[in-house]
């Protein structure tokens, strides 16, 4: 008996996809030929001093801006050619967290309303919100009374730890975060780190890490890309980019901290 031909399995596409990305500003080019590639699972730390264009590659890879060439996709899918509405229900699955929490928390609000909010594209009812507000307050180590509190309550740890659990709400595939611990105090940057350490290996989710802090990229990611003046100098496994550099601007900004 003749068997019927199989179809050929076809690959996965990447979780997180960046090509060829520039961005001009005011005529100004910040970023130059950005590419990479992240599977799910896997971290990236885009590592560069102040200026070199980390924040709006961040930007770029979560569509809150169009870039003036090239294209970033989410599982295959090129984010700036889907319909709004279609959007905004992708981005319930890829997620931001910002250096200043007061980005994600509206000083109006109760926290746990903020926290929440996002799950309104979900359609989830009152119940399974009021529960999932639980989940993700246990999951960044604060008490469920913490939801009544206003975000000025809060000192700035407790801030970041709230909209850490704000991104977590939706239970997304990625998270962006953008220089999450540059605003905190040593004591609880080491808070904060262990805290997304943990919820990498517990919950599964990929990390694109935006930071100038080396030692935080090296403790979180797998990747490293490093850029300087908008262009990627260097990109490759942590432990060889930090460990072995190539690039001469990679090689003083290890040295700066020694």
């Amino acid at each position: 008996m003749t068997q019927a031909p199989t179809s050929p399995v076809q690959p996965t596409p990447p979780l997180l996809e960046a090509t060829d990305l520039s961005q001009r500003y005011g005529g100004r080019e910040v970023l130059r030929g950005i590419s990479f590639q992240l599977a799910a699972g896997e971290s990236l730390g885009i590592i560069g001093e102040s200026g070199a264009g980390k924040s709006t590659l961040a930007r770029l890879l979560m569509a809150l801006e169009r870039p003036a060439q090239g294209e970033v996709r989410w599982s295959g899918d090129t984010v700036h050619a889907l319909p709004a509405h279609a959007l905004r229900v992708r981005r319930a699955r890829v997620q931001m967290v910002f250096q200043d929490p007061y980005s994600s928390l509206d000083p109006r609000w109760r926290v746990g309303r903020s926290i929440t909010e996002p799950l309104h594209l979900l359609s989830m009812s009152p119940d399974q919100r009021a529960q999932r507000l639980q989940e993700v307050l246990a999951a960044v180590q604060l008490e469920p009374d913490v939801a009544q509190r206003f975000p000025h309550q809060f000192s700035g740890g407790q801030r970041q730890r709230l909209a850490i659990a704000r991104a977590l709400v939706t239970r997304p595939s990625l998270i962006v975060a953008d220089e999450p611990l540059s605003a905190l105090d040593v004591s609880v940057q080491a808070q904060i780190l262990a805290l997304l350490r943990d919820l990498q290996r517990r919950e599964g989710i990929s990390l694109v890490l935006v930071s100038h802090d080396l030692p935080a990229v090296e403790v979180l990611c797998e990747h490293a890309l490093v850029l300087r003046q908008g262009e990627a100098v260097e990109h490759g496994p942590t432990r060889e980019v930090l460990g072995d550099p190539r690039h001469a601007y990679t090689q003083a900004l290890l040295a700066a901290l020694a």
